[in-house]
């Protein structure tokens, strides 16, 4: 059996404002391609670098370790890696030159891998793997023991062959994910993620999936791992993972990192049977659709089950620009989910974009009165981030600069030529932000004052700075703002 190493490429440190606000996640699906390498009889070792500053205490445990294997095992499950970030690609090609140096060969699975498989391939790793990798990693191990040089058989590979670049068949997904042992937990320092958290917000969350797979085609957004498919693992097998964590980690609250969850109604109810079958209380936040909210019976078997948070994409209080991504939602369907989760008692947070092709003065006007009619509990504002392989990325590729990722998820360069300046993107996101945290500010300070020892210290933060700070300033960038709309008008 051999001797592998395994690891990922995301640096919280080197993505500023992921490492301030401190609420770092373990990289799933690395542990789950840990716990089948394993399941295979190879001594793993696991290197987490998650929460290091550099890569240097990585070259010290490749040269202590001295696999015959490097894998680099991006988490397919944390959005953060599907956005492709720069000074995680580099991280990643540092790795591998240090792996090199010692004739150790190098593999790689992820989606900025995927989608520039010659890059990585010219920077030192020899395969590539493409699509869901726990089966394709397992077999191109075995493959390596076995000394082979033909690797066309394996499914799902990017390598090659007299400076010639070969891809092998597609890889299928898995359809029952129950065949899949649980992430090797066992490997991981989860007190140093505890202690974060807790440092930070006073609370321990950690991550699983229940899902892999989005079947929607909105068509800006990347999936270069899963695709279109849509496969579920079974609610008795989620329930127990959950229930071991408690017991094991004393979790306070679960990430679902789905990329939807809710989608199978009779799932959902299913699972809310599982869960009280445990006899303890969940507490979870999830990423679904506003039209799955819709549902009531399902939304009422979420909550049962223990949700207290659901983002949803929102993206746009514009139906225009809403049809043009392909989103296959309402602007009505927005405000009716808004009020359906709210009806429950339950927190309901928008991603938001700005910049899609096509976006007007108007459209922008209609996302900003929207966010401040609905109030979410919480939003996140990008601009618009072509990724390869999507409708989006081909319609702008024409226009897009030498820079076609973002060096970090703060970044928010825009790449291609949208309707404003880039200045006015940037401002148009301070903005947003601080006539919403001021109106939010203000909606805590109208409550009765009895009610107040019940806020935690984000509610207290947002309630002093709305008074010293985003009133005043909101004001400002307001007028700035619309001077830089009339400036393009």
């Amino acid at each position: 059996m051999s001797r592998i190493l395994i690891c990922n490429s995301y640096f919280y440190y080197l993505d500023s404002k992921q490492w301030k606000t401190g609420k770092p996640y373990p990289p799933l699906g690395t542990l789950y391609a840990a716990a089948v390498l394993r399941n295979e009889g190879h001594d793993v070792f696991f290197f987490d670098n998650s929460l290091k500053k550099s890569t240097e205490e990585f070259s010290n445990q490749l040269e202590k370790i001295s696999p015959d294997v490097l894998v680099i095992y991006d988490d397919g499950f944390n959005y953060l890696t599907k956005m492709c970030l720069t000074n995680m690609r580099l991280a990643a090609f540092k790795m591998a030159e240090m792996a090199n140096n010692l004739n150790i060969p190098v593999l790689i699975s992820g989606s900025d891998s995927t989608d520039n498989a010659e890059l990585y391939l010219q920077n030192r790793f020899e395969f590539v793997i493409r699509g869901e990798g726990e089966l394709t990693l397992k077999e191109i191990v075995k493959a390596l023991e076995l000394k082979s040089k033909d690797f066309s058989g394996i499914s799902g590979l990017i390598y090659k062959i007299d400076n010639q670049i070969v891809e092998t068949s597609p890889r299928l997904t898995i359809k029952n994910i129950d065949d899949l042992p649980d992430p090797a937990w066992d490997l991981i320092d989860i007190q140093s993620y505890k202690a974060t958290w807790l440092r930070k917000h006073g609370y321990f969350s950690i991550n699983i999936s229940t899902t892999r797979g989005c079947p929607y085609k909105c068509n800006w957004c990347a999936k270069p791992i899963y695709g279109n498919v849509y496969n579920s693992r079974s609610p008795e097998r989620v329930a127990k993972e959950m229930s071991m964590l408690m017991e094991k980690f004393d979790v306070d609250e679960f990430w679902i990192c789905d990329d939807i969850f809710g989608l199978k109604r009779n799932w959902v109810q299913d699972f809310a049977s599982e869960v009280e079958k445990t006899g303890k209380k969940f507490r979870y936040k999830i990423q679904s659709r506003v039209d799955l909210m819709l549902r009531d019976n399902n939304l009422e078997a979420m909550v049962r089950s223990g949700m207290e948070e659901v983002w949803v994409g929102a993206e746009s209080g514009s139906q225009k620009i809403l049809d043009a991504m392909d989103k296959g939602i309402t602007v009505e369907q927005i405000h009716e989910a808004s009020r359906n989760v709210k009806k429950y008692g339950k927190k309901i947070c928008f991603f938001l974009q700005f910049g899609y092709p096509g976006e007007e003065r108007e459209d922008i006007e209609k996302t900003i009165d929207m966010l401040l009619k609905l109030m979410p509990d919480d939003i996140g504002i990008s601009v618009s981030y072509p990724l390869p392989g999507t409708v989006f990325y081909e319609n702008v590729k024409s226009e897009m600069s030498k820079k076609s990722n973002w060096e970090e998820s703060d970044d928010l360069d825009m790449m291609y030529n949208g309707n404003f300046s880039k200045k006015f993107y940037r401002k148009l996101h301070r903005l947003v932000h601080k006539l919403y945290r001021e109106k939010q500010g203000k909606t805590y300070l109208s409550k009765p004052m009895s009610t107040w020892k019940e806020y935690g210290s984000k509610e207290i933060r947002s309630m002093i700075l709305s008074l010293l700070y985003y009133g005043p300033f909101s004001k400002i960038d307001r007028i700035n703002s619309r001077r830089l709309l009339n400036k393009h008008h």
